[in-house]
């Protein structure tokens, strides 16, 4: 089951557009009800448009309705696994939670852990919800 998520995000790797850094990402997000969503990375000339795979997959899933989502998978060609972004690992926390995170690369070479390790202490809705102000 982890190499079908593997084989998806594989998959839409190859359709990233990367001609600034030649970086090619894919990912493929599953939801509580086994649907996988996809994205790929999109570059833009201005680089502050460019979106990231982790989070196309992710908005792809949650515009289609889906909100409780299991793990996700990203894969690179970097000889280690890549991490997702601080931006990625934001939203994902927002929307996902403390979910799984395979990392692999092309070749081979794999980290499965859970987004609390890369986001240890991360800002969320709670902070938001204080009833105070200013």
């Amino acid at each position: 089951m982890q190499n079908d998520l593997i084989a998806s995000a594989t998959d839409a790797r190859l359709h990233a557009i990367a001609p600034f850094s030649g970086f090619k990402v894919g990912a493929a997000i599953e939801t509580a009800a086994g649907r996988v969503f996809t994205g790929c990375n999109v570059e833009n000339a201005s680089l502050g448009l460019t979106v990231c795979a982790e989070r196309v997959a992710l908005l792809k899933a949650l515009s289609e309705g889906e909100r409780t989502f299991t793990r996700i998978a990203v894969v690179t060609n970097a000889d280690e696994p890549a991490t997702p972004c601080g931006a990625c690992r934001q939203l994902l926390w927002e929307y996902c939670g403390n979910i799984s995170v395979q990392m692999q690369s092309l070749n081979g070479s794999a980290l499965i852990i859970r987004l609390e390790e890369l986001f240890p202490r991360p800002f969320g809705s709670g902070y938001l919800s204080t009833g105070k102000s200013d």
